[in-house]
């Protein structure tokens, strides 16, 4: 894999967290009125905030880095998709806002993401959730949490090792099978079944609150890949049910079915 970042890694972080920020700002102005939601092709929700908040990311990366191709979920909806693959040495990857549907709900738990894939594997990242006041980030150096503002504390985070009393299990808020979930958990001790909003359970994972998110429904690459870039940099592990690595740059960006965990719990691979 291509290991040298196309910019200065401090300068892409900085750059990184001020787009999501300003991102974020942006969603929140519209979060705070009587917006509309109108549906994609897909059916899915969409609004003006998924749209503010693209307009201030994808320039402001071009900015960052000039030359590396963009996959942002709005812009391939509109029909831009650009030619990424698995062997492709670059590409932001980017959710202007992850979990429209707990931004409508107003529940808060919603995402700006961004990452930044190197021959299919997530290398930076970052996910910032405006309405909680949490900033993640993910890179070569470690994963961070940043919280408060405008007086934000930085701290490292890590994945925790499985706990005695049991583990505690995040899953989707808006999308799940309880019984899939329970039919994958088999005799796994579990304390807890925590459902979460947007890519939030990745980093809940990446922040040692929780140990184990499978996902067995339809995500996108976008939806995961900033949170994915988090959890790795704390030492956390993405992949497909029966053990082999998690790839980015896939046909169609969809993914299959996926264990995002601690590498201390002892999961069953499928297939």
């Amino acid at each position: 894999m291509t290991t040298a970042l196309p910019a200065d890694a401090k300068a892409l972080e900085n750059g990184l967290i001020e787009i999501a920020r300003k991102a974020g700002a942006a969603i929140m102005d519209i979060y705070q009125t009587d917006f509309d939601v109108r549906a994609k092709n897909d059916a899915s929700p969409v609004t003006a905030a998924d749209d503010a908040a693209e307009a201030i990311i994808l320039p402001g990366l071009r900015g960052l880095t000039p030359d590396v191709k963009i996959v942002s979920e709005e812009s391939v909806s509109a029909g831009n998709i650009p030619d990424v693959n698995g062997d492709t040495d670059f590409y932001w990857l980017v959710d202007p806002l992850d979990g429209t549907k707990e931004f409508i709900r107003r529940n808060g738990e919603f995402t700006v993401n961004i990452a930044l894939i190197a021959r299919g594997v997530p290398v930076l990242g970052v996910v910032y959730a405006p309405v909680l006041g949490k900033l993640y980030y993910g890179g070569p150096d470690g994963a961070k949490l940043i919280e408060g503002d405008p007086a934000p504390t930085t701290r490292p985070i890590t994945v925790r090792k499985m706990p005695d009393d049991g583990i505690v299990v995040v899953g989707s808020r808006s999308h799940g099978d309880a019984d899939a979930l329970n039919a994958f958990l088999g005799d796994l001790p579990v304390r807890e079944i925590r459902p979460a909003g947007s890519s939030l359970k990745l980093c809940l994972v990446a922040e040692g609150v929780a140990d184990l998110y499978p996902r067995l429904g339809p995500t996108m690459e976008w939806d995961i890949g900033a949170g994915h870039a988090v959890l790795a940099a704390a030492g956390g592990i993405v992949e497909n049910l029966d053990g082999t690595p998690f790839i980015y740059g896939k046909t169609g960006f969809g993914n299959p079915f996926f264990i995002a965990r601690s590498p201390s719990v002892p999961v069953r691979h499928q297939g």
